[in-house]
């Protein structure tokens, strides 16, 4: 929890207690349901909730947002973001649905009121979101086709609606052959530890 504080000082008392919440909940249904994997659970604040917080850093959501986390599992990056957007909408979707299930407790455990949750494939997904966002779920080149039907045309925030993904590593053989502007931000140049070092956002309007 204190690298949450660290870098986001301006949460408010029931943001400040969601979060907290998190390191509580999390390693206890991990002892059930393999959400995290077993070695990295302890270290659920970097690896999971701070990264996923990485794209509050990149972008501030206005307020009326509504953000599809594509794949979100137990929740990443979808229920760090809704704690920190109170005013934005998110819908998490996954095939796996003992996953979901552990996201949707969460959310109830800690008074987090604008999640919804859905099991199932992205075809199944309706309705038009601003942006999509995913942590290394699909190559790029792969999520672009599924989820471009989903990205709503009017723009409401300070860069154009489109897909944010958390990624690693090298990416030029996904995003090569998409032919859209691609922003590519290092999570490094927000967050200072070592496991950021190689990982990104990455940006694409579609």
């Amino acid at each position: 929890m204190q690298l949450i504080d660290k870098y986001f000082p301006n949460l408010t008392p029931e943001q400040y207690y969601q979060f907290e919440q998190l390191g509580v909940l999390y390693p206890e249904w991990n002892e059930k349901i393999n959400v995290i994997s077993r070695k990295d659970i302890q270290n659920l604040y970097p690896n999971h909730i701070l990264h996923s917080l990485s794209i509050a850093k990149f972008i501030h959501f206005t307020p009326g947002t509504k953000i599809l986390d594509m794949g979100s599992g137990g929740g990443f990056p979808g229920v760090p973001l809704a704690i920190m957007f109170p005013d934005c909408s998110f819908h998490l979707v996954d095939r796996i649905g003992k996953k979901l299930r552990v996201a949707q407790d969460i959310c109830d455990k800690i008074g987090l009121k604008n999640v919804t949750v859905q099991h199932g494939d992205i075809k199944e997904v309706k309705g038009k979101f601003d942006f999509v966002v995913s942590r290394a779920v699909m190559r790029l080149d792969e999520l672009v086709p599924l989820v471009r039907r989903l990205v709503a045309s009017d723009c409401r925030n300070a860069i154009p609606n489109g897909i944010i993904c958390l990624k690693g590593g090298n990416l030029d053989s996904e995003t090569s052959t998409l032919h859209l502007p691609i922003m590519e931000t290092a999570i490094s140049s927000y967050f200072t530890e070592e496991f950021f070092e190689t990982k990104k956002i990455i940006f694409t309007q579609i």
